[in-house]
């Protein structure tokens, strides 16, 4: 398991209010599910991460980011090796940014006032630093929101479900027979999964054939290669259903991970 970022004392600490890390190594990071005091931000330099949470799970390009309030379980694992970067805030400096995890866009002005703040030393922040400090926490709290995250269902038979697709994303069982296996009633799951999600069983098992589709992009598979997978008979769609959720095709998304 690799260390963390920073040590457990500093993630537990509200000195100083911001602490920025960014590390580049030339294995994977899988990082256990965990939690601390400090809400975090996070996200690549390069290549993807995915992030899970009790109720969410997200794909993040070096576009993107993740923040996760304080006291949230989460885990991160990197697709190839880790080249990343994070933003510890102390919980006191959190009262008025998200109170839920979310993933955002990020900002040429977050990105170098991140790079700046990593190479920071000690526990204290001098009066410069403080200010930048203060403009990262103004681009928490005011970047727009990304919805492309996979939200959880909570109730433990569409979590079932919901972790088995996850884990096989190409498994092509109806939702009649996902059901049965679950020992839910049909109707049910779909009444609930919309519920809790805000989508149908279709539509997030869309979604999460979808961020798949990312990581295996990011692992070199063709796009031939990922459709047929996936269990799209048709590269065409896939293309184009890509296309409408993440703005470009695989091939062009493919040449922004690299």
């Amino acid at each position: 398991m690799p260390s963390p970022l920073i040590t457990p004392a500093r993630a537990s600490s509200d000195s100083p209010l911001l602490v920025a890390v960014a590390e580049q190594s030339g294995a994977q990071r899988i990082t256990a599910p965990h939690y601390h005091s400090r809400g975090q931000l996070l996200g690549a330099t390069r290549g993807l991460l995915s992030v899970d949470t009790n109720s969410s799970r997200w794909v993040v390009p070096a576009t993107q980011a993740v923040w996760i309030p304080p006291g949230v379980i989460h885990g991160l694992r990197s697709h190839g090796p880790f080249e990343g970067w994070s933003v510890y805030v102390s919980a006191a400096s959190c009262t008025d940014l998200p109170d839920r995890p979310r993933m955002m866009t990020t900002s040429g002005l977050l990105r170098e006032a991140v790079a700046r703040a990593a190479s920071w030393e000690g526990d204290t922040l001098n009066e410069a630093q403080s200010r930048l400090a203060g403009v990262i926490l103004d681009e928490i709290r005011t970047l727009p929101e990304e919805f492309l995250g996979l939200p959880m269902p909570q109730d433990a038979r569409l979590l079932k479900i919901a972790r088995a697709l996850s884990d096989r994303p190409d498994d092509e069982r109806r939702m009649e027979e996902w059901a049965m296996w679950a020992g839910i009633a049909p109707r049910t799951l779909t009444r609930r999964f919309v519920a809790e999600t805000g989508f149908s069983f279709t539509e997030w098992r869309q979604r999460v054939r979808l961020l798949k589709s990312l990581e295996m992009l990011a692992a070199g598979k063709s796009v031939t290669t990922i459709a047929l997978d996936l269990g799209y008979g048709n590269v065409s769609a896939f293309i184009a259903l890509f296309r409408r959720t993440f703005g470009a095709t695989p091939g062009r998304y493919e040449s922004l991970l690299h």
